[in-house]
């Protein structure tokens, strides 16, 4: 009897994220096992319990993560998609995302806006601007979860808009608490950030308070390349306290 042919070769969750950070560079593994618990993909699994993914895991993924990124686009609704697709919608593939787009989140119009999903709008400062939607939907997150990060300061609106910072902040929220780690849990880490923030300040204070031409750029160039130090000081002593915690 001849061997039947082998098929494509199915890929660790290891392989799958190298093949989309390219792509999606925020994509973690916490993610995809998110993805898998919400019933969006399903991986095999082999004899030892491990993942497996095949072509097909791996173009849902992509539509998945597109329609997040590209278009804002909740849950729910990327899962009517994907089950319109499985059924064979051509409606639903019609309406599959497309390449990726630049990241840049432009300006809305003030105008009626034309057909196609929401953009959010930038300030004037060029930070990006985003409502109350905007930022659940580009999140992740639902209406608790976001009170929540509202009510232990790790979320803060500016009149009836939220910034970049708050959406980076939301979705790292949304992936803590995968492993159990609530807003409440983390307002050492906020208070923290506010104490280092507090710190960087009285270091640049005396350049803000500077009349010549270009002395307050130059206070805010500073104050970034510290906050720099400050991330790369932290990481390395959460490392090495681990460390000694786990007997390495």
């Amino acid at each position: 009897m001849n061997a039947q042919p082998a098929g494509p070769p199915l890929m660790t969750i290891g392989d799958v994220l190298g093949l989309l950070r390219p792509e999606f560079p925020d994509i973690t593994i916490s993610k995809i096992r998110f993805l898998e618990a919400e019933g969006l993909i399903e991986p095999q699994r082999s004899p030892s319990g491990y993942r497996k993914f095949g072509e097909h895991d791996l173009a849902r993924l992509r539509f998945i993560l597109a329609a997040q990124r590209d278009h804002y686009l909740p849950l729910r609704v990327i899962r009517r998609r994907l089950e319109a697709l499985d059924r064979g919608d051509p409606a639903a593939a019609a309406d599959r995302p497309g390449p990726a787009r630049p990241r840049t989140l432009v300006a809305a119009p003030t105008a009626a806006p034309a057909p196609g999903p929401p953009a959010a709008p930038e300030d004037p400062a060029g930070g990006v601007r985003l409502t109350r939607r905007q930022l659940l939907d580009g999140a992740g997150v639902d209406e608790d979860l976001l009170a929540e990060l509202e009510t232990y300061g790790l979320v803060r609106r500016s009149g009836t808009h939220y910034d970049g910072a708050a959406l980076v902040i939301a979705r790292t929220v949304a992936e803590l608490g995968e492993h159990g780690l609530q807003p409440r849990n983390l307002r050492a880490v906020k208070a923290a950030a506010d104490r280092q923030a507090d710190l960087i300040e009285q270091v640049v204070a005396p350049g803000l308070r500077r009349r010549s031409p270009g002395a307050h750029e130059e206070a805010a160039e500073t104050a970034r390349r510290i906050a720099e130090l400050a991330v790369r000081l932290h990481t390395a002593l959460l490392q090495a306290g681990l460390d000694d915690s786990l007997g390495r």
